[in-house]
């Protein structure tokens, strides 16, 4: 079967329209599906009484006070993004006539030094990570993973029938490159997280480096850099600018604060992007992947602003630091090294008992991993919201485990993630 027979028989105009739509459609939490879910498995008053509560929580202008389950950042855009948004939306009756997308990508062009052609903007890093691993993927060519890491890949093999390996992190946390290529020396993708969801943790460049020097001719490393710009650590772009069989995916929606407004970048050769087309012959993707122009506007004056990222990312690792201090002190658990907006702390219990238990303290938590099930992921937020959740964490802890565990089989999960339902 040819490549292009693999992919349109893995993926039906259906399922790429639920992949790449999912973010749209994206009702991470429902309440009514909560209530809907308890009301079929209940076998006690008192208990339908304990979901009816969760429900009322995470309700719209509930009693949840501190969201720290998404890797969303509290502060939003920054000003200049902010003004220039301001100034663009009245033009919004027109299509981009000032091409402001243009001018996002010869200005991150520049920066990098990376030639034209190079550059993809889209309306956040989730579609075009999809269309990454999907066009080098399929039933003959797998993916290997880090362990624990982000679902993208995973979800992706599923939808292209291609198998999968599971890497465990090194005892650093990070991907362990030369585990993964002997995991499969011909696999298509090489996937890293870079810092790493959900610990947070860096890969050494270096050991990409290893990794892109000694795969196969026929393979890509994939480097997912959501979140890298809370690190201090050097980027992998240049790698694409050499000219290297990688591609690097960024995202405005961590630091710059634009989750909810969706621009994101892809970066690569032009042979890899020319592929994203190769994954459904039912879409055109520039047309339904074009970046609106007010992403367009807040994108541009992100970049413009130089202050934003290292503002942002000493406050961060500042607050970062004092709220991993306060669990050491306390004698908690949690994953060392984290460069990014998140921690992965051990609740010594099923992570989805304390995500329950946070909620009736008025504070949403992310979620755990199969791999580590007893540790959840909790996003850096304020110094106001770290604080409160220090107070709501300590006294959860000091409850018995299992005190919740009759909920969790109805429990639908914290909002996260705009990928994740």
């Amino acid at each position: 079967m040819d490549r292009n027979s693999i992919f349109n028989s893995a993926i039906s105009r259906r399922n790429f329209v639920r992949t790449f739509g999912a973010g749209a459609a994206a009702a991470a939490f429902s309440p009514a599906m909560l209530a809907q879910q308890a009301k079929a498995g209940m076998d006690g008053e008192a208990r339908r009484k304990e979901l009816g509560e969760i429900s009322r929580l995470t309700a719209q202008n509930g009693g949840v006070t501190v969201w720290i389950s998404s890797n969303e950042n509290p502060h939003g855009p920054c000003t200049a993004a902010l003004e220039l948004m301001a100034k663009t939306g009245p033009t919004g009756g027109r299509y981009d006539k000032q091409h402001l997308g243009n001018q996002v990508v010869d200005l991150i062009s520049k920066e990098f030094s990376l030639k034209p052609g190079y550059v993809e903007f889209y309306p956040g890093s989730t579609g075009p990570l999809d269309m990454a691993l999907m066009s080098n993927i399929g039933p003959d060519k797998g993916i290997i993973c880090g362990d624990p890491g982000y679902e993208q890949g995973p979800w992706a093999a599923d939808a292209c029938k291609a198998p999968i390996k599971f890497v465990p992190l090194t005892s650093t946390f990070a991907h362990d490159v030369k585990a993964m290529l002997a995991a499969d020396p011909k696999a298509g993708v090489y996937y890293i997280c870079n810092p790493n969801n959900p610990t947070g943790t860096m890969t050494p460049k270096e050991d990409i480096k290893w990794l892109l020097k000694n795969k196969n001719p026929g393979s890509v490393v994939i480097v997912d850099e959501a979140y890298h710009h809370f690190s201090p650590d050097d980027s992998c772009i240049d790698l694409v600018a050499a000219d290297q069989d990688i591609i690097v995916v960024r995202t405005f929606s961590k630091l710059y604060g634009m989750a909810g407004i969706r621009a994101g970048f892809v970066f690569a050769k032009p042979e890899y992007i020319a592929r994203f087309q190769t994954i459904s012959p039912f879409i055109k993707l520039r047309s339904v992947a074009s970046v609106s122009m007010m992403a367009s506007a807040a994108a541009l004056a992100s970049l413009q602003d130089k202050t934003v990222v290292p503002t942002r990312r000493k406050e961060n690792a500042d607050i970062r630091s004092e709220t991993l201090e306060f669990l050491s002190k306390k004698g908690y658990k949690f994953i060392p090294g984290s460069q990014a907006n998140m921690f992965f702390v051990d609740t010594g219990r099923p992570g989805k008992e304390m995500q329950i238990a946070m909620l009736k303290e008025g504070v949403s938590i992310g979620r755990t991993w199969p791999k580590m099930p007893t540790y959840c992921r909790i996003t850096v937020g304020t110094a106001d919201e770290m604080k409160k959740f220090q107070v709501a964490f300590a006294k959860c802890m000091e409850e018995t485990p299992g005190k919740h565990a009759a909920l969790v089989q109805h429990f639908a999960g914290n909002p996260t993630e705009l990928y994740r339902s």
